[in-house]
């Protein structure tokens, strides 16, 4: 599935890559012999995966903000892309109440200039742009969404995904595909995995009590998501890459990224596994009154499973497994780049199991 003789020597121009899914797409594609150029902020949280892993020491990486166009073109034009991997986000629901005009700002303006810069690169052949599960228009009830279902979002953050999606196409038809450059959208579930030091995210928040011996607060425990490691939705980016550059037209669409059935789970599932898992520790509800979140999130992903033959590798249990693990090695002061490599290793050997 994952083609190390195709990844090799090819030039990969990564937004994003200081962040949770871009340290570890970072050394992903490290790992696979690509020639990796970061664009993004600095790291977001602290600690962060990007610099415990020292992501920096085994890619090309530069600080700056999609938001300025003159930079990005530069840095971007220069380098000359085969491939570009749009994951650059303000990615939090709770945060973008706060600040709606930055994650407007960030997810749509940010996207419509990394696709225009895109179209100055001469030799780039595919573009994947990352959005997430939240761009489809949510209708609360049990439903798997698919990639034809309409895009929406009732807070700042998911609409501002779905206007995303909109302007992905808006490229595709009015611009890319005239320069025969494949122009994909990928939206995965919620993603969990080590090196997560995120603020109002599951796993990050459970750890964060885990660590200092107090009950994990949750806010809404019923709500169910599609979990998934994050392995998972960065294999299916890769493989579709893979398509978009031999075949441009036929692959450029939207797909979904999410787990298996059974890993949608609701957040006292998840929160329970944890817990048998830590010992000493507990979980209570937050009785304030939260912003809006849906109750139920679910992907289909029976389009991917048929065109591109990806299916989910890891189970729910065994990422949460991972992540216990992973957590305490840092903790233990490992090096964590040759955890994260090994990890990566062994996702890519399972995967070659589960599709022989």
């Amino acid at each position: 599935m994952i083609d190390r003789e195709f990844w090799q020597d090819k030039r990969v121009f990564l937004t994003g890559h200081t962040g949770f899914k871009g340290s570890w797409l970072s050394m992903w594609l490290a790992l696979l012999g690509a020639n990796v150029k970061g664009y993004a902020l600095n790291p977001p949280t602290s600690p962060s995966l990007f610099n415990e892993a020292k992501v920096d020491s085994i890619i090309d990486s530069q600080i700056g903000d999609i938001r300025d166009q003159d930079i990005l073109h530069e840095s971007m034009t220069i380098f000359n892309p085969d491939i570009l991997i749009h994951m650059a986000a303000q990615p939090l629901v709770r945060y973008s109440y706060d600040e709606p005009i930055e994650t407007y700002e960030v997810n749509v303006i940010g996207t419509a200039k990394v696709l225009e810069v895109a179209r100055s690169c001469s030799n780039l052949k595919a573009v994947i742009i990352i959005t997430t599960d939240k761009c489809y228009e949510n209708e609360g009830f049990d439903k798997s969404y698919q990639e034809t279902d309409p895009m929406g979002g009732y807070d700042p953050y998911s609409s501002s995904k779905g206007c995303a999606e909109l302007v992905t196409s808006a490229y595709r038809r009015s611009f890319l595909k005239e320069q025969n450059i494949g122009l994909a959208s990928v939206r995965a579930g919620n993603v969990i995995g080590g090196g997560d030091w995120a603020s109002d995210r599951l796993i990050p928040d459970i750890l964060r009590s885990f660590d200092v011996n107090e009950p994990v607060i949750v806010r809404n425990p019923n709500a169910t998501r599609p979990w998934q490691h994050v392995l998972e939705p960065l294999s299916g980016y890769l493989v579709l890459a893979q398509k978009l550059y031999d075949n441009c037209e036929e692959y450029a669409e939207g797909w979904n990224f999410g787990p298996d059935e059974k890993d949608v789970q609701p957040v006292n599932w998840v929160l329970d596994k944890m817990i048998s898992n830590w010992s000493n520790s507990s979980w209570s509800t937050d009785n304030n009154i939260n912003p809006y979140e849906a109750g139920y999130l679910k992907l289909d992903i029976s389009k991917a499973r048929e065109k591109l033959g990806w299916r989910p590798t890891w189970t729910l249990d065994s990422a949460l497994e991972r992540i216990i693990y992973w957590h305490k090695a840092w903790k233990n002061k490992e090096n964590m780049q040759l955890l994260c490599l090994k990890e990566i290793e062994e996702y890519m050997d399972d995967m070659s199991n589960e599709n022989p």
